[in-house]
């Protein structure tokens, strides 16, 4: 039987900086709802990527001495990038795309030249309201309070001839699409872009721009390169095949579904159906546009420096452990308020003392009542009824939410039956029926319901978590037939004789009181490793007061040994004498300015009491000092040495 096609795609980012929390919240949600589909046995295209033209890729990368392609491909391919980062979350994305692969930018070119040749794109100037940061055009009397109403940044003015596209054409299809149809959810949204945008008046829409180069040219008057958004837009069908022969499946797969963050929500659900309309092309399925993730009620932003390191976050607490938060806690179509401390909880409660506890119990007591494989004799019990019909009717109260992208109220339902089933060991007193040679067979009657209880959770939570359910599917002996989503709806798919493995606990209780002080001083740790390198430019003008500048620990350090690091080549491993009788390792990437052998035996500076950090899986404890200058446009690094006649572990003050 010909298996059903899913589309679905996360924004691509715009990589003018590393990744946040924010970023990754959805990319684990459409990750989670790829998985779910894949589960069904849905045939799954998942698609990510990034976003690399327009004038603040241009501007960030000369401020960095590097050309914008250089510039990006350290931010998308280098290590700890944008890859690296989906591939630690355990993201199973099919594709990913940059708009600057060759065969997007050559589809752009025919896309924009189909739309031309349709009459809906035609040359004027523009004059009017621009935000770099968000690449949009503004009219005055859309801003606010003479800001981006996005982003709420400052705005410029902007002049210059430009390529317009009949946006305003389109309004009556594009309002009857959005208040007739399903096409753009949550219904909330739909509201804002009618009174914000299609009452007041489509206006054309600017697409070409003359006063930066980093775009696509327009092929047939190359002083203009193609306005962002139109070459962003795009990438969903392109990546499929759309105009061009180097990818597939835009016939099987196309439309699909667009998981975005509510500030572009625009974007996707005026200009982007709109577009498609022009070329003669069917709109997406649907457009989601979720919540952000915010900190004290203000959206996270790389400007602001209010952004959360979800590598951290993962390597504190494990991967899951984040996954599961993300979808848990927050209602996707909402924003939600992420701290730290809500984080452990989440972890604590529903993973340590629900979760966990039902796993560790259930699986202790058949290891010690039945040395690990049940007996396969059972006795029922009026107890056992309510569990049962609460773990059947599971899968289809689940599916009803994951259907309407309530990834959040899907996990509500799997975790009534978590806690149901802990009830019912609470109801049963296992270790009561175990003291009592007459109630054995009932006893692997109540552990049977329970690790049944458990097989359909995992199976309903590994698109969530997917590496702790293979655990607890090894744990509870279920085979790869007791995994499926058909098994999901089913009772009864383990073996009656099932072998249960206890092994490690899964998800350990946080230190809440430890957790966070970890957290606040890797926090302050990564503020001070990210600041700016100084060049000969005038200083700072922000004071620091003394105290603080005393806490950090600087201290004179030998350098006993210095080598490269296995599969970087940023990172050099030094181990440093630092007087305390026992070696200290500390990685630097610093690799491209020094060979290993100029730097053993000499004497440099090191801050000795910032947190551990991992990097490429060792753990770095401190930080080496270094001064940074541009010369010529190229950047120049030297390592602090000082004179070997100072002993090691002496104090700088």
């Amino acid at each position: 039987m010909e298996k059903n096609t899913f589309y679905i795609t996360t924004p691509i980012y715009y990589p003018s900086d590393k990744l946040h929390i924010g970023h990754t919240y959805c990319t684990v949600a459409t990750d989670s709802l790829a998985r779910y589909h894949r589960l069904k046995g849905d045939d799954v295209m998942f698609l990510t990527g990034t976003d690399e033209h327009g004038q603040k890729i241009e501007n960030k990368a000369k401020e960095a001495g590097k050309t914008p392609k250089e510039f990006l491909d350290n931010i998308v391919e280098g290590e700890g990038g944008i890859l690296d980062l989906w591939k630690l979350m355990n993201i199973s994305n099919d594709r990913f795309i940059r708009t600057t692969d060759d065969y997007h930018v050559s589809a752009v070119q025919k896309i924009f030249r189909k739309m031309y040749d349709n009459g809906d794109i035609y040359k004027g100037a523009y004059k009017g309201k621009y935000c770099t940061p968000c690449e949009s055009f503004w009219t005055e009397s859309q801003l606010k309070d003479g800001c981006c109403p996005d982003c709420g940044r400052p705005v410029v003015d902007a002049e210059e001839e430009a390529y317009f596209f009949r946006l305003s054409k389109y309004a009556d299809r594009i309002q009857h699409l959005l208040e007739d149809t399903d096409f753009l959810q949550p219904r909330s949204r739909v509201n804002e872009m009618i009174n914000n945008f299609i009452k007041p008046g489509l206006e054309d829409l600017c697409v070409s721009r003359t006063s930066f180069d980093w775009g696509i040219p327009v092929d047939f008057d190359p002083d203009h390169v193609v306005y962002v958004w139109v070459d962003a837009l795009f990438n969903y069908a392109t990546a499929l095949g759309y105009m061009n022969d180097q990818r597939d499946g835009y016939k099987k797969y196309w439309p699909g579904i667009n998981i975005v963050g509510k500030e572009i929500v625009r974007f996707h659900s005026i200009i982007w159906p709109a577009m498609l309309m022009s070329v003669g092309e069917p709109i997406p399925k649907h457009v989601y546009g979720h919540g952000w993730l915010v900190i004290d009620g203000g959206k996270m932003s790389k400007s602001k420096g209010n952004v959360v390191d979800p590598y951290a976050l993962a390597e504190m607490f494990g991967v899951d452990a984040l996954r599961f938060f993300l979808m848990r806690t927050f209602p996707f179509g909402s924003d939600g308020n992420f701290s730290n401390e809500l984080l452990i909880q989440t972890i604590n409660t529903d993973l340590a003392n629900k979760l966990g506890n039902l796993v560790s119990r259930t699986t202790s007591m058949t290891e010690k009542y039945f040395g690990g494989t049940l007996p396969t004799q059972r006795e029922e019990d009026a107890l056992d009824s309510e569990l049962k019909d609460l773990a059947c009717a599971l899968q289809g109260r689940y599916e009803t939410q994951m259907e309407a992208f309530q990834t959040h109220l899907a996990l509500d339902e799997v975790f009534k039956l978590i806690e149901r089933a802990n009830k019912y060991i609470d109801e049963t007193t296992p270790w009561a029926l175990g003291k009592d040679e007459t109630k054995q067979i009932r006893l692997a009657t109540v552990l049977y319901n329970l690790l049944e209880s458990i097989r359909i959770c995992a199976t309903l939570l590994a698109p969530f978590i997917p590496d702790s359910c293979e655990k607890i599917f090894e744990k509870i002996g279920a085979c790869e037939a007791c995994r499926t989503w058909e098994a999901a709806g089913q009772w009864g798919c383990l073996p009656a004789d099932v072998t249960v493995a206890k092994g490690e606990n899964l998800f350990p209780r946080v230190d809440t009181e430890k957790a966070l002080a970890q957290l606040e001083a890797l926090q302050e740790a990564q503020k001070k490793a990210a600041l700016p390198a100084i060049e000969v430019e005038p200083l700072m003008e922000e004071s620091v007061d003394f105290e603080t500048f005393l806490k950090s620990d600087f201290r004179a350090v030998k350098i006993k040994n210095c080598e490269t690091v296995k599969k970087s080549d940023k990172l050099l491993k030094f181990t440093l004498d630092d007087g305390s009788g026992t070696d200290r390792i500390i990685l630097s990437g610093i690799r491209a300015y020094y060979e290993p052998e100029q730097l053993i035996g000499k004497t440099a500076i090191a801050i000795v009491n910032l947190p551990p950090r991992k990097m490429m899986g060792v753990p770095s404890c401190g930080m080496l000092i270094s001064a940074v200058h541009k010369e010529k446009g190229e950047e120049k690094l030297h390592l602090m040495l000082i004179d070997d006649s100072v002993p090691a572990g002496a104090k700088l003050c």
